[in-house]
């Protein structure tokens, strides 16, 4: 796959797309923020995260009220699914009947699944266009649904029209491209994030990280432990009335993802960022005695009972029943700002978390603090460390890399989505510096961390923490357009990235963004449609 992956970025480079133009030329725009219009961009040329290869040549498409999408004969119920979301999807807006059908005879969009396109992986596809029709083929039904997300694309935003002829072939750089939300801070329903999995999905972003707990407020019913959710649930940051999500509600979720190939790793913070569940059990406090709910945005000043074994019964069932409710392979148990848990005693409770999370048949993931802790076999560290990250810390984290620990790159001051894009935004917060949409994008994961090569980064994550971001228009301005970036990186081969060619075709991203009513920060260093 890592040949494919340089072969396809090599095409890139020599000028494929297009027929003649390279994706590395600046195209004469000129990169001062704001400054002019590069020139019109053809339809392959606008594709977000850019392909690793694409060619346009001959006659396209018609797409119209004949238009049929084909899943081929004998094909996997799986595939009809994802025939049947695409058909969904560009309904909207095009109006247009488009029925999915069996068998391949005939024109339309056709759906492949090859058994000979290894090569392609597990998100990879072809995608070709000729004047008889649009053909999707991949090894496995996530590349077909990655490869519909192309198509949307090419198509005009209001959905008919003539899709160009040519051919595609892409593959990701990175296996994990993710994006986190924190709905403990503040509490959003899951409707809510519904719609973010779709605009992730989108942009080929493959993982929903949610943060369920924190200090302010415990998101999701624990049978076992049901005044977690009851009482710990009912607080977030300012004093709201917070909320919760039931089983069902999140199974729902989890399942509306997976369809859209989405996984969700939820996680649990622990032994700090606790707070609420202090709150709603006293027996998990060192005292014996509950503290008051807490809506504030202070970090650092709780922790469980690392002594108790009551606090390690209480962890088996809240992990326990999230590992039930949860297909993925991961289990997030945070590990972050334990300021007031001695190193000791964090280590010692870490090791037994970890031990809980494999007798649940999950992996872990934690913050990049459980490097300077014992990892377990194969736990996967999210480093969420900035520029000004002391050395040593980022030495550990390269020691953990160098044991065979897959990283995930979430640096504050370039994937934070809470952090404010200058000063005068008015949601966010800025303790890692501004993050404008340039530096949101402009590095490379694959060379970031001082002696940790590409071969140890699993991918990168985009996470928005919720202080004080409380509305979904305040979510979505804070989210996009850096989102989009954050979803190129992980997905595009290095030799297409660039801030010149990028910026075009995130401006060509408006209309679309605009249409689907998605609000998001029109940055100065950008040249919108």
């Amino acid at each position: 796959m890592r040949v494919l992956r340089r072969a396809l970025g090599t095409l890139l480079v020599l000028g494929v797309l297009g027929g003649a133009v390279s994706r590395t030329e600046a195209r004469g725009d000129d990169a001062r923020p704001g400054s002019g219009r590069p020139a019109a961009l053809t339809p392959y040329e606008r594709l977000l995260p850019a392909p690793a290869s694409a060619r346009a040549a001959g006659a396209g498409y018609g797409f119209g009220a004949g238009t049929v999408i084909r899943t081929g004969p004998g094909s996997p119920q799986e595939v009809r699914r994802v025939g049947e979301l695409l058909a969904d999807q560009l309904r909207g807006p095009s109006g247009l009947p488009l029925p999915v059908v069996d068998g391949e005879e005939g024109d339309g969009i056709r759906l492949r699944l090859d058994d000979r396109a290894r090569e392609l992986g597990a998100e990879g596809y072809r995608l070709r266009t000729t004047p008889s029709g649009i053909t999707l083929t991949a090894h496995t039904p996530a590349g077909l649904s990655r490869a519909g997300q192309t198509l949307r694309q090419l198509l005009p935003v209001r959905g008919t029209g003539e899709v160009p002829g040519g051919e595609i072939t892409d593959v990701p750089r990175f296996a994990y491209r993710g994006a986190m939300v924190d709905i403990a801070r503040h509490y959003f329903p899951v409707e809510q994030v519904k719609r973010y999995v779709d605009q992730l999905a989108q942009y080929k972003i493959n993982t929903l990280h949610l943060h369920l707990s924190d200090d302010q407020g415990w998101r999701i019913a624990i049978d076992s432990w049901p005044r977690l959710a009851a009482y710990g649930g009912a607080s977030e940051v300012g004093g709201g009335p917070g909320g919760h999500w039931s089983k069902a509600e999140y199974r729902d979720l989890v399942a509306y993802a997976a369809e859209r190939y989405v996984d969700v790793v939820p996680e649990i913070d622990m032994p700090g960022h606790v707070h609420a569940a202090l709150a709603s059990y006293a027996e998990l406090n060192c005292d014996g005695k509950a503290p008051e709910r807490y809506t504030g945005t202070k970090v650092g000043f709780s922790s469980l009972c690392v002594g108790k074994e009551r606090t390690y019964e209480f962890i088996d069932d809240v992990l326990g029943e999230l590992a039930a409710l949860t297909p993925g392979r991961y289990l997030h148990i945070g590990g972050d700002e334990a300021h007031s848990t001695p190193a000791a005693d964090y280590a010692a409770f870490m090791d037994r978390a970890q031990a809980v999370v494999a007798k649940h048949g999950k992996t872990v993931v934690a913050w990049h603090q459980l490097a300077n802790a014992r990892p377990a076999r194969g736990a996967v560290l999210q480093y969420w460390g900035h520029d000004r990250t002391a050395a040593a810390e980022k030495s550990a984290v390269a020691a953990a890399a160098r044991a065979g620990h897959p990283l995930i790159l979430s640096p504050a001051d370039r994937a934070y989505l809470d952090m404010k894009y200058d000063k005068a935004t008015k949601p966010g917060l800025a303790w890692a510096g501004y993050v404008p949409v340039r530096r949101s994008y402009s590095w490379n994961p694959g060379a970031y961390l001082p002696d940790v090569p590409e071969s140890a980064v699993l991918g990168v994550e985009a996470p928005l923490w919720t202080e004080t971001i409380a509305t979904r228009a305040d979510w979505e301005l804070m989210a996009f357009p850096r989102l989009l970036g954050l979803a190129e990186l992980g997905w595009s081969p290095a030799a297409s990235l660039g801030w010149d060619t990028y910026r075009p075709r995130l401006a060509a991203q408006a209309p679309r963004l605009d249409a689907q009513g998605t609000a998001y920060y029109r940055s100065p260093e950008v040249p919108w449609e």
